[in-house]
Formats: C-alpha cells, sequence, structure tokens
C-alpha cells in the first residue's frame, strides 16, 4: 500500500484560483508536508486543550476563532497563538476575508507556518478543499489488470497474463461499454469502503493486443468508449480450467477479495473454448446490479427449492413404518 506525498504548495497551486487564496507569509516555506486528509478547526485548543490536537492537519479559522482571539486581552493573544502554532500543522487557513491579526502573521513567521486568507466562507472551504485532500493522500495499489465499466458497474478483470483480460475487456468495448483501465489499474481507498480505479496518466486508455501491439481505445471508438475513473465494484478472476477443481454451481457460496483493506465481491471464471466470457461479464454486472436493488437470484431459488421440499420432509418424519 502506497500513501501520496503532498506538501502546501501543491494545494496552493492546486486551489489557489478557485478559492482566491491570498498567502499572507511570503516568507514561510510551502514545502511543509499535509499528513492528514482531514481539515480541522482549533475550536477549544484556543482555549488551552490541547490534548486531541492532530499536527499533521491543515487548520481553519473561521469567524468563532477570529472573534475569540479578538475579544481576549493582546497579551493573552499572543500567548494563545504561540502555544496554538507550537503544537505543528503544515498550513492555516483564514476564511471569509476576515482581517487577520498582525500577531498572527508574525507568530506564523517565526513559526514558520504558511497563512492564507480565501473570501469563501468557512464550510465551503471545507466542501472545496476536503474531497481534493483525500483524493490525494488515499492509500493507493497498484494491481494487475484490466478495469470496464459494464452497465454501470466496474469490473476489475485479473488473471495471469496471456490469459485474455484485454481482449474480453475489448470485445465489452465493441458491445458500448467503457474502458478505464488496462494491463495496470491504480486503485486507491475513499472513505472506508469504496475503492476507485483508474489508469497510469501515461497509459490513459491505450491496451496492449497480442499481435496488434498498441492501441488507442479513444481515437478507435470515440470519447463514449472511455471513463477516467470507476469504483471496483465486482472482481473477475479469470483462470484455467481446471477439471479436478470445484467451481461454485449455484452462486450461494460467496467469495471476496481484499483490496487495500475492502472486501470486494470476486467471481472465479474457468476458461475453456469456445465459452462467451463477455456476455458471462455482462450477465455478472446486471446480477451484481440486481443483488445491489435487493434481489438475490441464487438464494431466492434456494428458499423456493427448500419449501417446495418442506411437504416430503414432513411427510417421511411423520411415517413411522
Amino acid at each position: 500500500m502506497n500513501k501520496t506525498k503532498l506538501v502546501v504548495r501543491d494545494l496552493f497551486e492546486a486551489k489557489e484560483a478557485v478559492l482566491s487564496l491570498q498567502l499572507l507569509t511570503p516568507a514561510c516555506s510551502l514545502d511543509r508536508p499535509i499528513e492528514a486528509a482531514t481539515l480541522a478547526s482549533p475550536g477549544i485548543v484556543l482555549a488551552g486543550f490541547v490534548d486531541r490536537f492532530l499536527p499533521g492537519r491543515v487548520q481553519v479559522l473561521g469567524e468563532t476563532e477570529i472573534s475569540f482571539l479578538a475579544s481576549i486581552h493582546p497579551e493573552e493573544c499572543r500567548v494563545t497563538l504561540e502555544r496554538f502554532l507550537a503544537l505543528g500543522m503544515p498550513a492555516l487557513f483564514v476564511t471569509k476575508n476576515l482581517e487577520v491579526p498582525p500577531v498572527l502573521i508574525e507568530i506564523c513567521n517565526k513559526q514558520n507556518v504558511p497563512l492564507f486568507r480565501s473570501p469563501v466562507k468557512t464550510g465551503e472551504l471545507y466542501r472545496r478543499l476536503q474531497p481534493y485532500l483525500e483524493d490525494q493522500l488515499a492509500p493507493t495499489a497498484t494491481l494487475h489488470g484490466s478495469l470496464a465499466d459494464v452497465y454501470g458497474v466496474g469490473l476489475l478483470f485479473m488473471g495471469r497474463s496471456g490469459i485474455g483480460k484485454s481482449e474480453c475487456v475489448l470485445d465489452l468495448i465493441e458491445r458500448g461499454h467503457r474502458l478505464v483501465a488496462d494491463d495496470m489499474v491504480i486503485a486507491a481507498r475513499r472513505g472506508n469502503d469504496l475503492i476507485i480505479g483508474r489508469g497510469p496518466e501515461l497509459q490513459m486508455h491505450h491496451m496492449e493486443i497480442r499481435g496488434i501491439g498498441i492501441i488507442d481505445i479513444r481515437a478507435l471508438f470515440g470519447i463514449r468508449a472511455i471513463r477516467q475513473q470507476k469504483r471496483i465494484e465486482v472482481i473477475v478472476q479469470l483462470v484455467d480450467l481446471d477439471t479436478s477443481a470445484q467451481y461454485d454451481r449455484t452462486g450461494l457460496d460467496k467469495i471476496e477479495a481484499e483490496i487495500l483493506g475492502v472486501k470486494i465481491p470476486k467471481v472465479i471464471v474457468p476458461l475453456v473454448a469456445g465459452k462467451n466470457i463477455t456476455v458471462i461479464s455482462e450477465i455478472v454486472a446486471m446480477n451484481h446490479l440486481l443483488k445491489y436493488s435487493g434481489v438475490d437470484s441464487a438464494q431466492l431459488f434456494n428458499e423456493r427449492l427448500q419449501a417446495a421440499m418442506r411437504p416430503v420432509r414432513q411427510y417421511l418424519e411423520e411415517d413411522y413404518e
């Protein structure tokens, strides 16, 4: 599992225009690392309770914090800010174009903490910065496979090299589905249970087809045949048929694989000559949508079968001859 390195400079360059950011401490280094994907407001930290303070978070001062600082004695304000900024933080933001106390700029310069001001409201700043930080700092992993959007379901095709993952996805594209990434998929965890897959920047929307070479899916099939990223919802494991192995025939055996700590449903598809993997992949996607809507075909069939067998079992239980 990898974690992207993010510094304050990256954040400033990405959000300077959209948030109309003004750097109030140009002498401070912008190469300070941001280690947490969540923003924080100091709140009671300014009042002296620092036991729960996490130094890796970007801090935000809104109207409440600025009003509090203005309400206390100047000497007490200086002591409060020195104690607060000594805790360590990547950067400090002031919202709503509020007037920044000169002592705050002075101490930020002394502690080398970049101080920014934005005209947007505090809630809006959170709404615009939080997704960016979560995206940039999400745990990632590189997977060998091909990711396609099939009926809105993200199918990750995995298997040994040369088993036919790319050819299967190419056939799906021909049938109107969309390519996300081929051969190499960069998976990132969002929140607790969401895995987003995308392709490397240089390789984006290109495929390698053995015997043909590299092809550009967007140029061949148009913009509708691709998408930038997609949630990984089902893993389709392509395997060579092993006649001695037991494969699921009913769909009652739930198989899962783990990516970045998140469990993903997994379907194992043994390959034999003449098997239409494309149609099977579409069925996998539609069956997942059906389960998502609350209909588990295999479970319902099993319940009907058990209900049909109940009178027979009851008859046999009552037969004492």
